[in-house]
């Protein structure tokens, strides 16, 4: 799994960019391609997306964007082209205010995303993104075992069981076995 890629925009275009990482060039799909200036060196948050018929890379210019993209992922009937129009339209900021505030007016006005949609994400989401830097490691660890065992095939329900007690501050890889061990209890 990639976490992200620095390098050097070789390529820009309505969808995302090509990022040139070593003379090897990375097509990844971006929220607001444009924010980014050609011909220069960045860092690009990576949510790499794998499903039976597709393989993306998604990036972000922010560690909190690719955070919330993930925990969007992570709603019934919310996919990533969803996910990204609706951080292509508003700030990270105002998207997880709305969320905490309960706001599905506000959630409503995005893209594809109707009334039903916007009072999923508020239900499940309400209360489970913190914009502290300082919790963004923990949130990031989480969320990349979230989405292991969401391609693992396992549903939201249980998953969100299985790390709801999990401590943030392990690795990845041992935060995954715990929730795999809770799964299995």
């Amino acid at each position: 799994m990639y976490s992200y890629l620095i390098g050097k925009v070789a390529e820009i275009n309505p969808f995302g960019v090509t990022i040139d990482v070593n003379d090897v060039g990375f097509d990844v799909l971006t929220p607001n391609p444009y924010d980014f200036k050609k011909d220069e060196v960045c860092k690009v948050y990576i949510h790499h997306y794998v499903r039976e018929d597709a393989i993306h890379l998604y990036g972000f210019m922010t560690l909190e964007a690719k955070t919330l993209f993930i925990k969007l992922l992570s709603v019934k009937g919310i996919g990533p082209k969803s996910a990204m129009a609706i951080l292509a339209s508003g700030n990270v900021k105002d998207i997880v205010n709305a969320i905490e505030l309960g706001n599905d007016k506000f959630l409503g006005k995005f893209p594809g995303i109707g009334p039903k949609a916007s009072q999923q994400i508020i239900l499940d989401l309400k209360g489970k993104i913190n914009l502290n830097p300082k919790s963004f490691v923990s949130s990031t660890n989480i969320s990349e075992v979230e989405e292991a065992l969401l391609s693992l095939g396992y549903r939201t329900k249980e998953i969100q069981k299985a790390t709801k007690n999990l401590d943030g501050s392990k690795s990845t890889s041992v935060l995954l076995k715990d929730a795999l061990a809770q799964m299995l209890k």
